[in-house]
């Protein structure tokens, strides 16, 4: 089988979740087949503006992996298009000619039995690559269903500016999402509830749950015996709006309250380029905001509990997975655990206001019947989400698919 995938960025190193879903995803996928990756460059790593070039990941091997320039920030004129044009500036800051002219040049080179975009920002190429390969199998893979999110983004934020913006954002991907429904023949998506988010909007699409994952084998290394642990912790990239938004809000709302009963405890907050008001949270007592870190597994090893306070967002969470996976006990809210089959009290803290967080991380205390119940539990649920199975999974998939007719291709 050969697979042309798109991405939104080069998925190496990994520094997000979104890097880790594309990472062990298409690692898996060069492993049982022949894959291109065509992934995007905003010029942070150094790049020059308008390259277009040949850039190895080792882990794949031979591999051939392009990486394409594409414009970094929001320009005056994309700003004006996002506010009052039909394409949000979401999608818009990922639509560039240059991508467009390589990933037209590449399926004219070679022929794929499959080619994956990976989500709605890149909703914009899909009618070309439908033009171009009317009769391959065009698959997107999405990371979240961002109108839901923004949605969600939108009933939590104060501002009545960002929220209208967010409102408004929210109907023009959902109107991307629906085209790309339309236009591609299959789509894979992070949780059952997103599957019923898209069917339940009569398009007819065939749509697969490839949940996120983990290298369980590699978070399974135990840390030193007798170990203290004496944080409670956040990892994501401190950039992304829902994390931001859940951070925030544990360290207004609920930090205090638990630093005051809990002394011992640190509130750390580890994930790569924290926003400013993130970084002001280490004005508080007892908290810490780490930016980039090279490993986050001893942040879990030495943590009482991950927190995952968040009130909007989608997908299934890597942080969960991972903590599960470390032995690291979770308190979440319900919208953070959204995705994952867990069960309060045996698996997982479900805490969904402050008092609740207070209570779960007041309460919990390392090497209690509670916590090492949890800790077992979270292995057991954290083992079924390896990324192997989930590649192979996708595969068969693709197989599946592949061995029936094409749902848009006529189209």
């Amino acid at each position: 089988m050969r697979i042309l995938y798109i991405a939104t960025r080069i998925c190496w190193p990994v520094r997000s979740g979104a890097h880790l879903r594309d990472f062990h995803i298409a690692l898996h996928l060069a492993r049982n087949a022949k894959l291109t990756y065509i992934g995007m460059d905003s010029g942070e790593n150094g790049t020059q503006a308008h390259e277009v070039c040949e850039d190895p990941i080792a882990p794949f091997g031979d591999t051939e992996v392009i990486r394409v320039r594409r414009s970094s920030g929001y320009s005056v004129s994309k700003i004006v298009r996002g506010l009052v044009g039909p394409m949000p500036l979401v999608v818009l800051n990922y639509t560039s000619p240059l991508v467009a002219c390589e990933i037209e040049r590449v399926l004219r080179r070679d022929s794929f039995d499959v080619v994956q975009i990976e989500g709605v920002f890149l909703s914009a190429y899909a009618q070309r690559i439908r033009e171009l390969v009317p009769h391959i199998l065009l698959n997107s893979d999405m990371h979240n269903v961002e109108s839901e999110v923004l949605s969600r983004y939108a009933k939590n934020e104060p501002n009545p500016a960002r929220r209208l913006y967010a409102h408004r954002t929210a109907t023009l991907l959902r109107q991307q999402e629906d085209l790309l429904l339309k236009t591609c023949d299959s789509h894979t998506v992070c949780s059952e509830i997103e599957r019923q988010f898209l069917l339940s909007r009569d398009l007819n699409p065939r749509v697969e749950v490839i949940p996120n994952g983990v290298d369980v084998n590699s978070f399974a290394q135990l840390p030193g015996e007798g170990t203290t642990r004496r944080s409670l912790i956040f990892v994501g990239a401190m950039d992304y709006h829902a994390n931001v938004d859940g951070v925030l809000f544990f360290a207004k709302e609920a930090w205090p309250f638990i630093y005051q009963r809990r002394p011992d405890l640190q509130f750390v907050v580890v994930g790569s380029k924290p926003v400013p008001e993130v970084l002001k949270l280490q004005e508080q007592p007892g908290i810490t905001v780490t930016g980039t870190v090279d490993d986050v597994r001893p942040y879990y090893y030495r943590a009482l509990a991950a927190m995952v306070p968040l009130r909007i967002g989608g997908g299934t969470r890597l942080k969960i997975l991972e903590a599960m996976a470390a032995g690291t006990p979770v308190i979440s809210t319900t919208i953070g655990a959204e995705g994952i089959p867990v069960t309060h009290g045996q698996d997982i803290l479900i805490a969904d206001s402050a008092q609740e967080m207070i209570e779960a991380a007041v309460s919990l205390q390392q090497d209690s019947e509670l916590w090492n119940g949890l800790i077992t539990a979270g292995r057991k649920l954290a083992a079924t989400y390896d990324w192997a199975a989930i590649g192979d999974k996708l595969l068969r998939f693709y197989d599946a698919q592949l061995a029936r007719p094409l749902l848009n291709a006529a189209r």
